[in-house]
Protein backbone atom coordinates (compact mmCIF):
# COMPACT_ATOMS: atom_id res chain seq x y z
CA UNK A 1 0.00 0.00 0.00
CA UNK A 2 2.80 2.00 0.70
CA UNK A 3 4.78 1.57 -2.29
CA UNK A 4 1.32 2.64 -4.31
CA UNK A 5 0.92 5.56 -2.70
CA UNK A 6 4.30 6.70 -3.64
CA UNK A 7 3.85 5.54 -7.06
CA UNK A 8 0.76 8.18 -6.98
CA UNK A 9 2.67 10.74 -5.56
CA UNK A 10 5.45 10.58 -8.25
CA UNK A 11 3.38 10.55 -10.92
CA UNK A 12 1.34 13.37 -9.57
CA UNK A 13 4.68 15.45 -9.11
CA UNK A 14 5.53 14.55 -12.93
CA UNK A 15 2.31 15.68 -13.92
CA UNK A 16 2.43 18.90 -11.95
CA UNK A 17 5.91 20.08 -13.49
CA UNK A 18 5.00 19.42 -17.23
CA UNK A 19 1.63 21.57 -16.28
CA UNK A 20 4.45 24.35 -14.90
CA UNK A 21 6.66 24.15 -18.07
CA UNK A 22 3.57 24.37 -20.41
CA UNK A 23 3.72 28.09 -21.69
CA UNK A 24 6.86 29.20 -19.78
CA UNK A 25 8.76 30.21 -23.22
CA UNK A 26 5.87 32.29 -23.71
CA UNK A 27 5.18 33.62 -20.55
CA UNK A 28 9.16 34.72 -20.02
CA UNK A 29 9.43 36.13 -23.66
CA UNK A 30 8.98 40.07 -23.24
CA UNK A 31 5.78 41.45 -25.30
CA UNK A 32 7.63 45.15 -25.85
CA UNK A 33 11.14 44.59 -25.87
CA UNK A 34 12.51 44.82 -29.21
CA UNK A 35 13.99 41.20 -30.76
CA UNK A 36 15.37 42.44 -34.03
CA UNK A 37 15.49 46.48 -35.05
CA UNK A 38 15.50 47.73 -38.12
CA UNK A 39 19.13 49.10 -38.67
CA UNK A 40 17.94 52.23 -40.44
CA UNK A 41 17.32 53.11 -36.55
CA UNK A 42 20.63 51.82 -35.53
CA UNK A 43 22.01 54.26 -38.43
CA UNK A 44 19.71 57.11 -36.50
CA UNK A 45 21.08 56.36 -33.60
CA UNK A 46 24.81 56.86 -34.74
CA UNK A 47 23.45 59.96 -36.31
CA UNK A 48 22.44 61.70 -32.50
CA UNK A 49 25.43 60.58 -30.96
CA UNK A 50 28.12 62.09 -32.94
CA UNK A 51 27.57 65.28 -30.59
CA UNK A 52 25.86 63.59 -27.83
CA UNK A 53 25.15 65.04 -24.51
CA UNK A 54 27.76 63.00 -21.95
CA UNK A 55 31.07 63.61 -24.21
CA UNK A 56 30.29 66.49 -26.59
CA UNK A 57 31.12 68.89 -23.42
CA UNK A 58 34.27 67.03 -22.61
CA UNK A 59 37.02 66.49 -25.74
CA UNK A 60 35.39 68.91 -27.93
CA UNK A 61 35.00 72.10 -25.24
CA UNK A 62 37.77 71.40 -23.07
CA UNK A 63 40.58 70.63 -25.92
CA UNK A 64 39.86 71.04 -29.35
CA UNK A 65 37.90 74.49 -29.11
CA UNK A 66 40.56 75.60 -27.10
CA UNK A 67 43.79 74.44 -28.95
CA UNK A 68 42.37 75.97 -31.76
CA UNK A 69 41.96 79.36 -29.57
CA UNK A 70 38.14 80.03 -30.14
CA UNK A 71 36.57 79.15 -26.69
CA UNK A 72 38.09 78.82 -23.33
CA UNK A 73 38.14 78.41 -19.42
CA UNK A 74 40.08 79.94 -16.62
CA UNK A 75 39.03 77.22 -14.58
CA UNK A 76 40.81 74.50 -13.50
CA UNK A 77 40.00 70.63 -11.97
CA UNK A 78 37.67 68.82 -14.35
CA UNK A 79 37.92 71.60 -16.93
CA UNK A 80 41.47 71.31 -17.05
CA UNK A 81 42.79 70.48 -20.48
CA UNK A 82 43.87 73.18 -23.81
CA UNK A 83 43.25 76.33 -21.36
CA UNK A 84 46.51 75.15 -19.46
CA UNK A 85 47.91 72.93 -22.05
CA UNK A 86 47.78 69.84 -20.02
CA UNK A 87 47.10 66.17 -19.72
CA UNK A 88 43.17 65.81 -18.09
CA UNK A 89 42.29 62.29 -19.07
CA UNK A 90 39.15 62.57 -17.77
CA UNK A 91 38.54 64.76 -20.60
CA UNK A 92 40.52 63.33 -23.89
CA UNK A 93 38.56 59.86 -22.80
CA UNK A 94 34.91 61.00 -23.40
CA UNK A 95 35.28 61.39 -27.02
CA UNK A 96 36.94 57.82 -27.40
CA UNK A 97 34.27 56.28 -24.99
CA UNK A 98 31.74 58.25 -26.84
CA UNK A 99 32.14 57.10 -30.28
CA UNK A 100 33.02 53.82 -29.62
CA UNK A 101 30.00 52.62 -27.62
CA UNK A 102 27.43 54.89 -29.16
CA UNK A 103 28.99 54.62 -32.91
CA UNK A 104 30.92 52.26 -33.99
CA UNK A 105 28.96 49.47 -32.16
CA UNK A 106 26.68 50.30 -34.22
CA UNK A 107 27.56 50.84 -37.52
CA UNK A 108 29.71 47.74 -37.85
CA UNK A 109 26.48 45.97 -36.37
CA UNK A 110 24.44 47.49 -39.44
CA UNK A 111 27.22 46.78 -41.78
CA UNK A 112 27.28 43.29 -40.24
CA UNK A 113 23.73 42.97 -40.90
CA UNK A 114 23.24 44.39 -44.43
CA UNK A 115 26.02 43.65 -46.56
CA UNK A 116 24.40 40.29 -48.20
CA UNK A 117 21.36 41.95 -48.27
CA UNK A 118 20.54 43.33 -51.47
CA UNK A 119 17.62 45.19 -50.62
CA UNK A 120 19.57 47.22 -48.27
CA UNK A 121 22.24 48.47 -50.34
CA UNK A 122 21.82 51.77 -50.04
CA UNK A 123 21.53 51.80 -45.85
CA UNK A 124 24.72 49.61 -46.41
CA UNK A 125 26.52 52.14 -48.23
CA UNK A 126 24.96 55.14 -46.13
CA UNK A 127 26.32 53.71 -42.84
CA UNK A 128 29.80 52.85 -44.52
CA UNK A 129 29.59 56.22 -45.34
CA UNK A 130 29.30 57.90 -41.76
CA UNK A 131 30.95 55.01 -39.85
CA UNK A 132 34.27 56.64 -41.98
CA UNK A 133 33.24 60.00 -40.90
CA UNK A 134 33.40 58.71 -37.07
CA UNK A 135 36.92 56.77 -37.39
CA UNK A 136 38.00 59.72 -39.10
CA UNK A 137 37.41 61.60 -36.21
CA UNK A 138 38.86 59.14 -33.67
CA UNK A 139 41.90 58.77 -35.73
CA UNK A 140 42.57 62.59 -35.94
CA UNK A 141 42.06 62.94 -32.15
CA UNK A 142 43.93 59.91 -30.76
CA UNK A 143 46.21 58.36 -34.09
CA UNK A 144 46.53 55.16 -33.61
CA UNK A 145 43.07 53.49 -32.83
CA UNK A 146 41.62 50.16 -32.90
CA UNK A 147 39.97 49.67 -36.71
CA UNK A 148 39.35 46.67 -38.37
CA UNK A 149 38.71 44.94 -35.07
CA UNK A 150 36.92 47.65 -33.47
CA UNK A 151 33.48 46.86 -32.85
CA UNK A 152 33.53 43.51 -32.62
CA UNK A 153 33.31 42.63 -28.84
CA UNK A 154 29.95 40.52 -29.45
CA UNK A 155 30.21 39.15 -32.92
CA UNK A 156 33.55 37.85 -33.10
CA UNK A 157 34.49 38.26 -29.86
CA UNK A 158 37.17 40.93 -29.92
CA UNK A 159 38.10 42.08 -26.47
CA UNK A 160 40.99 43.27 -26.67
CA UNK A 161 40.90 45.19 -30.34
CA UNK A 162 44.52 45.63 -32.02
CA UNK A 163 45.32 49.28 -33.17
CA UNK A 164 45.43 49.83 -36.70
CA UNK A 165 48.15 52.32 -37.46
CA UNK A 166 46.57 55.73 -38.81
CA UNK A 167 47.93 55.35 -42.29
CA UNK A 168 46.60 52.11 -42.91
CA UNK A 169 43.33 53.57 -41.52
CA UNK A 170 43.09 56.71 -43.94
CA UNK A 171 43.91 54.03 -46.43
CA UNK A 172 40.94 52.02 -45.57
CA UNK A 173 38.64 55.37 -45.04
CA UNK A 174 39.35 56.21 -48.31
CA UNK A 175 38.58 53.09 -50.41
CA UNK A 176 35.17 52.86 -48.32
CA UNK A 177 34.43 56.42 -49.21
CA UNK A 178 35.13 56.15 -52.49
CA UNK A 179 33.02 52.67 -52.99
CA UNK A 180 30.11 53.64 -51.23
CA UNK A 181 29.64 56.78 -52.80
CA UNK A 182 29.76 55.53 -55.95
CA UNK A 183 27.50 52.44 -55.08
CA UNK A 184 24.52 54.44 -54.14
CA UNK A 185 21.69 53.87 -56.04
CA UNK A 186 18.66 55.75 -56.28
CA UNK A 187 16.82 53.16 -57.84
CA UNK A 188 17.66 51.12 -54.75
CA UNK A 189 15.32 51.34 -51.81
CA UNK A 190 14.80 54.80 -50.54
CA UNK A 191 15.53 54.70 -47.02
CA UNK A 192 13.15 57.09 -45.50
CA UNK A 193 13.51 56.53 -41.51
CA UNK A 194 17.00 58.13 -42.24
CA UNK A 195 17.25 61.15 -40.10
CA UNK A 196 20.19 62.62 -41.65
CA UNK A 197 18.57 63.08 -45.11
CA UNK A 198 15.69 61.22 -45.30
CA UNK A 199 17.31 58.62 -47.53
CA UNK A 200 17.76 60.94 -50.14
CA UNK A 201 20.91 59.83 -52.08
CA UNK A 202 21.78 62.63 -54.02
CA UNK A 203 22.67 64.05 -51.10
CA UNK A 204 24.55 61.06 -49.17
CA UNK A 205 26.84 60.62 -52.02
CA UNK A 206 27.56 64.54 -51.73
CA UNK A 207 28.05 63.57 -48.52
CA UNK A 208 30.36 60.72 -49.03
CA UNK A 209 32.65 62.64 -51.86
CA UNK A 210 32.63 65.58 -50.05
CA UNK A 211 34.74 63.58 -46.74
CA UNK A 212 36.44 61.77 -49.19
CA UNK A 213 37.97 65.42 -50.21
CA UNK A 214 38.59 65.93 -47.07
CA UNK A 215 40.58 62.75 -46.39
CA UNK A 216 42.40 63.76 -49.40
CA UNK A 217 43.16 67.02 -47.99
CA UNK A 218 44.32 65.66 -45.05
CA UNK A 219 47.21 64.20 -46.59
CA UNK A 220 48.44 67.56 -48.22
CA UNK A 221 51.91 67.43 -45.47
CA UNK A 222 52.03 63.40 -45.42
CA UNK A 223 51.92 62.54 -49.08
CA UNK A 224 51.09 64.98 -51.62
CA UNK A 225 51.07 62.97 -54.70
CA UNK A 226 48.53 60.97 -53.40
CA UNK A 227 46.39 64.02 -52.06
CA UNK A 228 46.70 65.25 -55.66
CA UNK A 229 45.12 61.60 -56.98
CA UNK A 230 42.40 61.42 -54.68
CA UNK A 231 41.18 64.89 -55.06
CA UNK A 232 41.48 65.23 -58.72
CA UNK A 233 39.33 61.84 -58.76
CA UNK A 234 36.53 62.85 -57.15
CA UNK A 235 33.44 64.20 -59.35
CA UNK A 236 32.82 67.76 -58.53
CA UNK A 237 29.33 67.92 -59.36
CA UNK A 238 28.60 65.57 -56.35
CA UNK A 239 30.02 67.17 -53.43
CA UNK A 240 28.16 69.46 -50.92
CA UNK A 241 28.73 73.05 -52.50
CA UNK A 242 25.38 74.73 -50.88
CA UNK A 243 23.65 74.95 -47.42
CA UNK A 244 21.11 72.96 -48.80
CA UNK A 245 23.17 69.95 -48.68
CA UNK A 246 25.19 70.11 -45.72
CA UNK A 247 25.63 67.22 -43.64
CA UNK A 248 23.99 68.39 -39.97
CA UNK A 249 22.66 66.72 -36.97
CA UNK A 250 19.54 68.56 -36.43
CA UNK A 251 18.19 68.85 -32.87
CA UNK A 252 14.80 69.27 -30.71
CA UNK A 253 13.58 68.90 -27.23
CA UNK A 254 13.99 65.43 -26.98
CA UNK A 255 17.29 65.02 -28.34
CA UNK A 256 19.82 68.07 -27.80
CA UNK A 257 22.73 69.34 -28.56
CA UNK A 258 25.67 67.75 -26.20
CA UNK A 259 27.62 71.08 -26.31
CA UNK A 260 25.01 72.81 -25.63
CA UNK A 261 23.77 71.01 -23.28
CA UNK A 262 27.21 71.67 -21.15
CA UNK A 263 27.02 75.85 -22.13
CA UNK A 264 23.56 76.00 -21.00
CA UNK A 265 24.11 73.89 -18.00
CA UNK A 266 26.35 74.10 -14.78
CA UNK A 267 28.98 74.98 -16.90
CA UNK A 268 27.39 78.19 -18.67
CA UNK A 269 29.27 80.76 -16.94
CA UNK A 270 32.77 78.55 -17.61
CA UNK A 271 33.34 78.74 -20.98
CA UNK A 272 34.72 82.14 -22.81
CA UNK A 273 35.17 83.42 -26.67
CA UNK A 274 39.10 84.12 -27.07
CA UNK A 275 41.01 87.14 -27.67
CA UNK A 276 42.47 85.52 -30.87
CA UNK A 277 39.10 84.99 -32.07
CA UNK A 278 37.09 88.07 -31.33
CA UNK A 279 40.02 90.60 -32.32
CA UNK A 280 40.15 88.76 -35.56
CA UNK A 281 36.74 89.12 -36.24
CA UNK A 282 36.24 92.10 -35.16
CA UNK A 283 39.69 93.21 -36.88
CA UNK A 284 38.63 92.39 -40.29
CA UNK A 285 34.98 93.68 -39.30
CA UNK A 286 33.19 90.36 -39.92
CA UNK A 287 29.67 90.24 -39.60
CA UNK A 288 29.80 86.98 -37.98
CA UNK A 289 31.11 88.32 -34.88
CA UNK A 290 27.32 89.72 -34.01
CA UNK A 291 25.93 86.01 -35.14
CA UNK A 292 28.74 84.44 -32.37
CA UNK A 293 29.07 86.72 -29.66
CA UNK A 294 27.10 87.91 -26.50
CA UNK A 295 28.68 89.98 -23.51
CA UNK A 296 26.92 90.51 -20.61
CA UNK A 297 28.25 93.54 -19.33
CA UNK A 298 29.31 94.08 -16.32
CA UNK A 299 28.25 90.93 -15.05
CA UNK A 300 29.80 90.07 -11.83
CA UNK A 301 28.66 86.11 -11.63
CA UNK A 302 27.39 83.69 -13.69
CA UNK A 303 24.14 84.74 -11.74
CA UNK A 304 24.17 87.66 -13.21
CA UNK A 305 24.59 86.81 -16.60
CA UNK A 306 20.97 87.90 -17.38
CA UNK A 307 19.30 88.81 -20.06
CA UNK A 308 19.19 92.61 -19.71
CA UNK A 309 23.09 92.70 -19.83
CA UNK A 310 23.82 91.02 -22.91
CA UNK A 311 24.77 92.57 -25.99
CA UNK A 312 26.11 91.79 -28.95
CA UNK A 313 27.31 95.07 -30.33
CA UNK A 314 30.65 94.49 -31.78
CA UNK A 315 32.50 97.23 -29.98
CA UNK A 316 31.48 95.76 -26.80
CA UNK A 317 32.76 92.32 -27.67
CA UNK A 318 36.04 91.46 -25.47
CA UNK A 319 37.77 88.31 -26.20
CA UNK A 320 39.39 86.33 -22.85
CA UNK A 321 43.46 86.21 -23.46
CA UNK A 322 44.89 82.82 -23.37
CA UNK A 323 47.37 80.98 -20.24
CA UNK A 324 45.49 82.40 -17.28
CA UNK A 325 43.71 80.41 -14.46
CA UNK A 326 40.59 81.79 -12.01
CA UNK A 327 43.53 83.01 -9.76
CA UNK A 328 45.25 86.01 -12.73
CA UNK A 329 42.47 86.11 -14.63
CA UNK A 330 40.48 88.65 -12.47
CA UNK A 331 43.13 91.43 -12.36
CA UNK A 332 43.22 90.38 -16.33
CA UNK A 333 39.60 91.72 -16.64
CA UNK A 334 40.32 94.54 -14.15
CA UNK A 335 42.97 95.65 -16.24
CA UNK A 336 40.54 95.83 -19.39
CA UNK A 337 37.90 97.37 -17.76
CA UNK A 338 36.23 94.97 -16.59
CA UNK A 339 33.81 94.16 -13.87
CA UNK A 340 35.19 90.82 -13.57
CA UNK A 341 36.20 87.66 -15.70
CA UNK A 342 32.32 87.04 -16.21
CA UNK A 343 32.62 89.93 -18.31
CA UNK A 344 34.35 88.68 -21.14
CA UNK A 345 32.54 87.70 -24.01
CA UNK A 346 31.05 84.42 -24.77
CA UNK A 347 29.11 82.28 -27.82
CA UNK A 348 25.58 83.16 -27.84
CA UNK A 349 23.85 80.03 -25.59
CA UNK A 350 20.43 81.67 -26.61
CA UNK A 351 21.16 81.36 -30.48
CA UNK A 352 24.07 79.64 -31.70
CA UNK A 353 24.44 77.25 -28.90
CA UNK A 354 21.05 76.39 -28.15
CA UNK A 355 19.37 73.27 -26.86
CA UNK A 356 18.49 72.29 -30.25
CA UNK A 357 21.08 74.58 -31.75
CA UNK A 358 22.51 71.95 -35.11
CA UNK A 359 25.71 70.34 -35.05
CA UNK A 360 27.53 70.39 -38.36
CA UNK A 361 29.30 67.59 -39.47
CA UNK A 362 30.49 68.71 -43.48
CA UNK A 363 29.49 72.03 -44.82
CA UNK A 364 29.20 73.70 -48.18
CA UNK A 365 31.55 76.52 -46.90
CA UNK A 366 34.15 73.76 -45.87
CA UNK A 367 33.82 72.11 -48.94
CA UNK A 368 34.67 75.19 -51.36
CA UNK A 369 37.05 76.63 -49.10
CA UNK A 370 38.77 73.32 -49.47
CA UNK A 371 38.61 73.32 -53.34
CA UNK A 372 40.04 76.76 -53.46
CA UNK A 373 43.01 75.44 -51.67
CA UNK A 374 43.17 72.56 -54.04
CA UNK A 375 42.75 74.93 -57.22
CA UNK A 376 45.75 76.91 -55.92
CA UNK A 377 47.71 73.65 -55.25
CA UNK A 378 47.08 72.89 -58.84
CA UNK A 379 45.88 69.67 -57.75
CA UNK A 380 42.19 70.60 -59.66
CA UNK A 381 41.91 72.30 -63.16
CA UNK A 382 37.98 73.17 -62.94
CA UNK A 383 36.70 76.94 -61.51
CA UNK A 384 39.28 79.31 -59.59
CA UNK A 385 40.38 79.58 -56.71
CA UNK A 386 38.98 82.88 -56.23
CA UNK A 387 35.05 81.96 -56.62
CA UNK A 388 35.76 78.92 -54.15
CA UNK A 389 37.29 81.37 -51.87
CA UNK A 390 34.21 83.62 -52.00
CA UNK A 391 31.91 81.25 -52.14
CA UNK A 392 32.75 79.75 -48.99
CA UNK A 393 32.69 82.84 -47.42
CA UNK A 394 29.61 83.26 -48.79
CA UNK A 395 28.23 80.01 -47.28
CA UNK A 396 30.09 80.39 -44.12
CA UNK A 397 28.19 83.75 -43.73
CA UNK A 398 24.28 82.12 -44.76
CA UNK A 399 24.87 79.34 -42.56
CA UNK A 400 24.82 81.62 -39.50
CA UNK A 401 20.83 81.82 -40.32
CA UNK A 402 20.66 77.89 -39.93
CA UNK A 403 21.52 78.03 -35.87
CA UNK A 404 18.94 80.82 -35.05
CA UNK A 405 16.79 83.11 -37.38
CA UNK A 406 18.15 86.34 -35.01
CA UNK A 407 22.18 85.05 -36.21
CA UNK A 408 21.36 85.75 -39.71
CA UNK A 409 23.54 87.90 -41.63
CA UNK A 410 22.08 90.52 -43.46
CA UNK A 411 23.18 90.06 -47.36
CA UNK A 412 24.78 93.72 -47.80
CA UNK A 413 26.99 92.82 -44.87
CA UNK A 414 27.79 89.68 -47.01
CA UNK A 415 28.72 91.54 -49.94
CA UNK A 416 30.45 94.11 -48.27
CA UNK A 417 32.93 91.89 -46.01
CA UNK A 418 33.47 89.89 -49.78
CA UNK A 419 34.18 92.99 -51.78
CA UNK A 420 36.69 94.11 -48.72
CA UNK A 421 38.62 91.37 -48.06
CA UNK A 422 39.38 90.06 -51.85
CA UNK A 423 40.93 86.61 -52.88
CA UNK A 424 44.87 87.27 -52.87
CA UNK A 425 47.01 84.47 -53.95
CA UNK A 426 49.93 85.92 -52.74
CA UNK A 427 48.92 84.61 -49.50
CA UNK A 428 46.03 82.08 -50.61
CA UNK A 429 46.58 79.19 -47.84
CA UNK A 430 46.73 81.43 -44.87
CA UNK A 431 44.13 83.30 -46.18
CA UNK A 432 41.97 79.87 -47.11
CA UNK A 433 42.42 78.03 -43.88
CA UNK A 434 41.84 81.07 -41.53
CA UNK A 435 38.54 81.27 -43.46
CA UNK A 436 38.49 77.88 -42.67
CA UNK A 437 39.31 78.32 -39.14
CA UNK A 438 35.66 80.79 -38.94
CA UNK A 439 33.50 78.95 -40.83
CA UNK A 440 33.90 75.51 -38.65
CA UNK A 441 33.39 77.13 -35.55
CA UNK A 442 31.94 75.55 -33.45
CA UNK A 443 32.98 72.09 -34.99
CA UNK A 444 35.95 71.39 -32.28
CA UNK A 445 37.32 67.68 -34.45
CA UNK A 446 37.56 69.38 -38.00
CA UNK A 447 38.86 72.68 -36.61
CA UNK A 448 41.43 70.92 -34.23
CA UNK A 449 42.39 68.55 -37.28
CA UNK A 450 42.40 71.34 -39.95
CA UNK A 451 44.67 73.84 -38.13
CA UNK A 452 47.53 70.76 -37.25
CA UNK A 453 47.06 70.53 -41.34
CA UNK A 454 47.90 73.78 -42.64
CA UNK A 455 49.41 75.71 -39.77
CA UNK A 456 46.81 78.33 -39.96
CA UNK A 457 45.95 80.53 -38.88
CA UNK A 458 49.11 81.31 -36.95
CA UNK A 459 48.50 81.47 -33.23
CA UNK A 460 50.91 82.33 -30.97
CA UNK A 461 51.96 79.46 -28.00
CA UNK A 462 49.37 79.37 -24.81
CA UNK A 463 51.76 81.49 -22.65
CA UNK A 464 49.78 79.59 -19.07
CA UNK A 465 53.48 79.02 -17.10
CA UNK A 466 52.52 75.82 -16.01
CA UNK A 467 52.26 73.80 -19.57
CA UNK A 468 53.28 70.60 -20.27
CA UNK A 469 53.86 71.47 -24.31
CA UNK A 470 53.55 74.59 -26.97
CA UNK A 471 51.29 72.69 -28.94
CA UNK A 472 49.14 69.99 -28.21
CA UNK A 473 49.26 68.05 -31.19
CA UNK A 474 46.82 64.75 -30.46
CA UNK A 475 44.23 63.81 -27.45
CA UNK A 476 45.52 60.91 -25.21
CA UNK A 477 44.69 57.27 -24.81
CA UNK A 478 42.02 56.70 -21.68
CA UNK A 479 43.66 55.09 -18.94
CA UNK A 480 40.95 52.15 -19.38
CA UNK A 481 42.84 51.34 -22.57
CA UNK A 482 46.47 50.95 -20.58
CA UNK A 483 44.44 48.95 -18.05
CA UNK A 484 42.56 46.59 -19.72
CA UNK A 485 44.47 46.73 -23.67
CA UNK A 486 48.18 47.17 -22.35
CA UNK A 487 49.51 45.08 -25.18
CA UNK A 488 48.09 46.43 -27.68
CA UNK A 489 48.21 49.80 -26.78
CA UNK A 490 52.00 49.39 -26.45
CA UNK A 491 52.26 48.47 -30.01
CA UNK A 492 50.44 51.45 -30.96
CA UNK A 493 52.94 53.59 -28.48
CA UNK A 494 55.85 51.97 -29.94
CA UNK A 495 54.63 52.91 -33.78
CA UNK A 496 53.84 56.16 -33.51
CA UNK A 497 56.15 58.01 -30.19
CA UNK A 498 54.62 58.69 -26.87
CA UNK A 499 51.10 58.69 -25.44
CA UNK A 500 51.62 62.56 -24.96
CA UNK A 501 49.65 65.34 -26.16
CA UNK A 502 52.26 66.79 -28.37
CA UNK A 503 53.07 63.49 -30.29
CA UNK A 504 52.40 64.28 -33.77
CA UNK A 505 49.59 61.90 -35.81
CA UNK A 506 51.12 60.23 -38.99
CA UNK A 507 49.31 63.01 -41.32
CA UNK A 508 50.64 65.73 -38.74
CA UNK A 509 54.10 65.97 -40.68
CA UNK A 510 56.64 68.55 -39.00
Amino acid sequence: MKKLKRYILLLLAVVLLQACDNGFDELNTSKTGALNIDPAYQLNNVVLNINATGFAGGGFLIYDLGIVQQIVSPNSGVLTGANYNQDNRNATQSVWQGYYRNCVRNTVDIIRKTKDDPARANLYNMTRILQAYVFMVLTDEYGDIPYTAAGKGYSDQKLFPEYDSQEAIYADIIAELTAASAALDPAGRIETADVLYGGNIDRWRKFGYSLLLRAGMRLSKVDPARAQQIVASIPLNSLILTNADNALVRHDGNYTNGMSVTLNGTEAANFYLTAPFVNYLKNSNDPRLVSIAVRYKGATSGASQTVDKATTNVADQVGMPMGHDNSTIGAVATGLGLASFYDFSQVDRRRMMKLTAPYFMVTAAQTNLLLAEARTRGWITTGSAATYFETGVRQSMAQMALFDAASAVPAADIENYISSHPFDPATALEQINTQYWVASFPGGPELFANYRRTGFPVLAPNPYPGKEVDFIRRLTYPVSEGSVNAANVGQAISRMGPDALNTRVWWDKQ
